[in-house]
C-alpha cells in the first residue's frame, strides 16, 4: 500500500532497527522533505545521510522498485535529481534517466501502524477517528480547522480563476457563471453553470433595460422556449400561453441578431425538485438580477457587509412567474423571492468566494480578510455534515466552521485520505504501541 509508505516516511515511522539500502549501507532520515501531491517525486529536498554521506535531494516512493519503470521514471529528467528510492519490495535495481543508479532502502512498515491503518479505513463508524475527537487539544482542532476553511476558499478560487480564463481573462463572466451555478442549488449546479457560459453577457447588455427582452434571451438559451423538448403536455399547454409565445417570437428575433444558438434543454433536472427550484423560476430570478444591475462584479465588491450583500441577492420574479412554475401551467399566487436561507447560501457560496478570489488575483489583502470576516459573521450551516460532526463533538459556530468540515467530509473522508488528516493522524498516533517512540522523535525535531 504505497500511501501508508508514504505516510511513514513523512512521519518517520522507521523500523525498530533502523533503515538500510540494499548494498547494506546505513540509512539516517534527517529530513524526509516536503511531501509533493503533483507531478514529480514524492518528496522535495529530503536530507539523508548513506553510508555517512550527506545527500540532499528528492526521494520517491513504491510499493516495488518495478514501479519506477512502471511509471516511466527512467525516461523522466525530472527524476534524475532523487538520492534516494524507497520502495516496499526491492524487486530490481533503478535507473535513472541520465544513466544512474539509485540507492535504494526497503521500508517495512511497523506492523502495528498497518493494522490501525486498515481499521481505520473499514471500520463501520463514520467518521472513523471519531472516538478521538472530544480529546483533541482545542488548539489542534483549531488550526486544523482554519487550514480547512482556507483549503476550501482556494478550491473555490482556482475553479473561479479556471472560469475567467475559459472566458479570455473576464471576471466578469466568471462571476456571472459562479452566481449561475449557485443558483441550482446543487441538483442543477452543471446545468446553470452551463447556461451561463451560454449568455453572451456583452450583446445582453444592450437589452438590460428590458426586462422582457432579458427574460427572453435567459429562457431561450435554457432551451425553455423549445417547444420540441417538451413533453406532448407541456407542449399543450406552452402553445396555449400568450406570454409563452411572447417569449419564443421575441427570442427568435435575439438569437438571430446575436447568432446565438441555446444550450441542451435535456440537461435541466426536475425529478424531486420543489416547484420552487424549477429552472423556470430561478432564470425568472437572475433575469430580475441582471435588468436591476446586481450581477455586476462591482455591485459586488461594492457590499460591506452581511445587511448589504443580503440587500444585493434579495430578488423576485416578474408577474407572469407569480401564478407560474412552468409555462402555460397556472399555480397559486407566490412572489417567489428568495428566502433568507437561500439568500445566505448565496453569500457563503458565490459571494465569498469571489471576494476572496478577486482579493488573490488583484493582491487585495482586505478583500481577502472580508471574506474571512464575513464567514465569522454568518451562522453555521445546517445539513447532514454539520450535524454528523456536531454528534462526534466538534463545535460548529459559524459558516467558517460549518464550511471547514464539509471541506474535511468532501475531501478527506469521503475519499479515505485518513493519512492526510490531522484527527486521523491522531488517531494513529495514539492507537499504535509506538506511540511514545513517536513522541520522542517528534521531541528530537
Amino acid at each position: 500500500m504505497e500511501e501508508l509508505l508514504h505516510y511513514a516516511w513523512k512521519h518517520k515511522l522507521l523500523p525498530l532497527e533502523g533503515l538500510q539500502t540494499t548494498d547494506g549501507s546505513e540509512v539516517d532520515v534527517i529530513d524526509p522533505g516536503l511531501h509533493n501531491r503533483n507531478s514529480g517525486p514524492d518528496f522535495f529536498n529530503a536530507k539523508v545521510r548513506i553510508g555517512g554521506t550527506l545527500w540532499v535531494g528528492n526521494v520517491e516512493l513504491h510499493q516495488r522498485s518495478a514501479d519506477w519503470y512502471l511509471h516511466g521514471h527512467d525516461h523522466d529528467a525530472h527524476y534524475n535529481n532523487v538520492v534516494l528510492h524507497v520502495t516496499g519490495i526491492a524487486d530490481c535495481d533503478v535507473l535513472t534517466e541520465d544513466g544512474r543508479y539509485l540507492p535504494q532502502a526497503v521500508l517495512q512498515v511497523p506492523k502495528e501502524v498497518e493494522i490501525h491503518y486498515r481499521k481505520l479505513l473499514s471500520t463501520d463508524h463514520y467518521p472513523p477517528c471519531y472516538k478521538v475527537i472530544p480529546t483533541l487539544p482545542p488548539l489542534l482542532i483549531h488550526s486544523w480547522m482554519a487550514a480547512l476553511q482556507t483549503e476550501r476558499l482556494e478550491q473555490k478560487t482556482e475553479a473561479i480563476s479556471q472560469r475567467a480564463q475559459q472566458s479570455n481573462g473576464s471576471w466578469e463572466d466568471a462571476y456571472f457563471q459562479t452566481l449561475a451555478r449557485n443558483f441550482g442549488f446543487g441538483i442543477n449546479g452543471e446545468a446553470f453553470e452551463e447556461w451561463a457560459r451560454a449568455i453572451p453577457l456583452q450583446a445582453v447588455g444592450k437589452h438590460r433595460d428590458d426586462l422582457f427582452q432579458v427574460e427572453a434571451i435567459f429562457m431561450g438559451q435554457a432551451g425553455l422556449l423549445s417547444l420540441q423538448a417538451m413533453t406532448p403536455r407541456h407542449r399543450q399547454d406552452a402553445q396555449a400561453d400568450d406570454y409563452f409565445n411572447r417569449l419564443a417570437t421575441e427570442y427568435k428575433y435575439l438569437a438571430h441578431k446575436f447568432s446565438i444558438k441555446p444550450m441542451d434543454s435535456t440537461l435541466w433536472r426536475f425529478l424531486r425538485l420543489r416547484p420552487q427550484n424549477f429552472p423556470h423560476i430561478r432564470i425568472a430570478q437572475m433575469a430580475t438580477l441582471y435588468h436591476e444591475r446586481r450581477t455586476g462584479l462591482s455591485a459586488l465588491l461594492e457590499c460591506k457587509t452581511l445587511d448589504d450583500l443580503s440587500k444585493l441577492f434579495s430578488t423576485h420574479v416578474t408577474p407572469y412567474w407569480e401564478t407560474h412554475y412552468t409555462f402555460g401551467s397556472e399555480s397559486k399566487k407566490n412572489a417567489k423571492q428568495l428566502s433568507e436561507s437561500s439568500i445566505l447560501l448565496l453569500i457563503i457560496n458565490t459571494a465569498i468566494p469571489m471576494l476572496f478570489a478577486v482579493g488573490r488575483h488583484r493582491q487585495k489583502e482586505e478583500l481577502c480578510d472580508r471574506a474571512f470576516d464575513l464567514l465569522e459573521q454568518i451562522k453555521a450551516e445546517k445539513n447532514h455534515i454539520t450535524t454528523m460532526w456536531q454528534e462526534c463533538g466538534l463545535t460548529v459556530n459559524s459558516a467558517a466552521d460549518s464550511q471547514a468540515l464539509i471541506q474535511l467530509k468532501k475531501e478527506y473522508c469521503d475519499r479515505r485520505e485518513c493519512l492526510r488528516c490531522r484527527f486521523g493522524y491522531e488517531y494513529l498516533r495514539r492507537s499504535s504501541p509506538l506511540n511514545e517512540i513517536i513522541k520522542e522523535r517528534e521531541n528530537e525535531n
